[in-house]
């Protein structure tokens, strides 16, 4: 891979494993010094750690910097960005990445949100959408000392069309709020936010998730997308895509918009770590095949069309209607 982000300071919050790790791996190997939080430095049980982290952006050939970090605590989250201030003088990339509500999920799924207890929205939205808001307050700050930067809120498609529960999805439609409200006040420096949508992304918990569909005898469409690991992406994926936004000389023109992990690596000329280069989900090729299961091993037949967001918001997609 090309180092077209030597010299460049990342920040990846939320990188002990799963999606964050891939991000840091693919800002790592595009030559960035990435720095990782996350509560875990050193793990004995194969539930992911700073360390192992840190091991894998090195192997790709990156500088890895882990810190561990509480972010429910804000005065951790500061004297982390004081010190990435003092050892390197500029933050250029800030990813939002750290969320805590996976275990939560798995709790509450199938429940209604009034059989959940009223920390069910803690556990999903703290550290998450306000640790996102945190810490893009202190990034801001130092990225307008050099007025520039880029700002990453990982979100999901869960912010158009409820899946979940109820926490999940007003979260992440407040973390593409979020990210478009920054770059309005955030333009004038000549700092970017964005909001990004992953895909299907097969981080360890959604393995497990597969597997256990697969010894269940679940059959609806979405059970059987899960175990098939029909147009999954890696982690990788985000990683390679965010590196590539940060080297963009024209990042500004989709500053406060929501981008799509699959269509950037398509502009972009990525692949996924196995060298395929998964579609959209609102692509016609992902589409038809979840619809109709037979076809997926044929879906290279169906052309890679992007549903127009209007349709969507008229037909599947049940966002907020005016």
């Amino acid at each position: 891979m090309s180092r077209y982000l030597e010299g460049k300071i990342a920040l990846v919050t939320g990188a002990t494993r799963g999606l964050g790790k891939g991000i840091a791996v693919g800002l790592g190997e595009a030559g960035a010094t990435v720095y990782i939080t996350g509560r875990t430095l050193e793990s004995n049980d194969n539930s992911g750690s700073l360390r192992e982290t840190e091991s894998a952006v090195r192997e790709a050939g990156g500088i890895c910097i882990p810190v561990q970090v509480d972010h429910n605590d804000d005065e951790q989250v500061r004297l982390l960005f004081d010190r990435i201030q003092d050892e390197r003088g500029k933050l250029d990339v800030l990813v939002n990445n750290v969320y805590s509500g996976v275990q939560a999920l798995a709790d509450g799924y199938g429940k209604a949100f009034w059989e959940c207890e009223p920390n069910f929205w803690d556990a999903c939205n703290n550290v998450g959408l306000r640790s996102h808001y945190v810490a893009s307050v202190f990034a801001a700050r130092m990225m307008r000392q050099h007025h520039q930067g880029l700002i990453c809120t990982i979100s999901s498609w869960g912010g158009l069309s409820y899946i979940f529960g109820v926490p999940y999805t007003v979260g992440k439609s407040a973390c593409d709020r979020l990210a478009a409200d920054m770059a309005i006040e955030l333009k004038p420096h000549n700092i970017t936010s964005l909001s990004i949508w992953p895909g299907i992304v097969g981080t360890e918990h959604i393995i497990r998730l597969a597997a256990q569909m697969r010894e269940s005898e679940a059959t609806d469409q979405q059970s059987s997308m899960f175990k098939e690991g029909y147009n999954w992406e890696t982690p990788l994926l985000t990683g390679r895509v965010i590196a590539a936004l940060a080297a963009d000389q024209t990042l500004m023109r989709r500053t406060g918009k929501v981008q799509i992990v699959a269509e950037l690596a398509q502009y972009y000329g990525l692949v996924d770590q196995n060298g395929d280069r998964p579609v959209s989900l609102r692509s016609l090729r992902f589409v038809i095949p979840f619809a109709i299961p037979a076809l997926r091993k044929y879906s290279w037949l169906v052309p890679n069309i992007n549903i127009p967001w209007s349709l969507l918001l008229l037909s599947t997609v049940r966002s907020p209607k005016v």
